[in-house]
């Protein structure tokens, strides 16, 4: 399926040792001639950490983009009602976030948007990004893997001598897994091994 004129969200969590993957997409996405629409929950547009500052991180998403990124629960809202978007992804999505959305809590512009865009029937993907995947969250996860128009993004252990229930999703099959999404499948297969990829 072409991207082109698609309108996609992207929300942004704070995995933030992803995010030089996730921009690598963004401008993918860019190139294909989306019309993206970026999102960012309350820890990435306030945490500073090693891999970057909010600032950094939203003059990137402005330049990609071309838009102001989507920054409080009141503006991912709308998201909803007006039905814009025709797809929505987690781009990286915390376990945080995966819990959240699993037991439908809403606190975050990020949730917001993922609970307003289910609403109309249309495909979230999730981009999985947690220390804790096989661990306390794999629950979570598998709540997910078995609700309705929620995708993912495929994934696996990215290293597991020295985290063991780390998940992390092969970002470059982004592309691939919206326009399976777009048509209501899922990209498979869903777990592949990062040795393989």
């Amino acid at each position: 399926m072409d991207l082109k004129d698609k309108k996609i969200g992207i929300a942004l969590t704070g995995s933030f040792c992803t995010y030089e993957k996730v921009f690598i997409e963004l401008q993918k996405l860019a190139d294909a001639r989306a019309e993206v629409y970026p999102i960012l929950s309350d820890a990435s547009r306030t945490i500073t950490s090693r891999f970057g500052s909010p600032e950094q991180y939203i003059e990137k998403i402005r330049e990609l983009t071309g838009k102001d990124p989507i920054t409080c629960i009141e503006g991912a809202e709308p998201i909803g009602p007006k039905g814009f978007l025709d797809i929505l992804v987690i781009l990286p999505c915390t376990g945080n976030t995966a819990a959240k959305l699993a037991n439908g809590i809403t606190d975050t512009p990020v949730l917001m948007a993922a609970k307003a865009h289910l609403r109309n029937n249309k495909p979230l993907v999730i981009s999985i990004s947690t220390n804790d995947g096989l661990g306390m969250n794999l629950k979570n996860i598998g709540l997910l893997c078995n609700s309705k128009n929620i995708y993912f993004v495929p994934f696996g252990q990215d290293n597991y001598e020295k985290k063991p229930n780390s998940l992390v999703a092969h970002t470059a099959l982004l592309i691939p897994t919206l326009e399976m999404a777009l048509e209501h499948r899922q990209y498979q297969p869903i777990l592949k091994d990062y040795e393989r990829l």
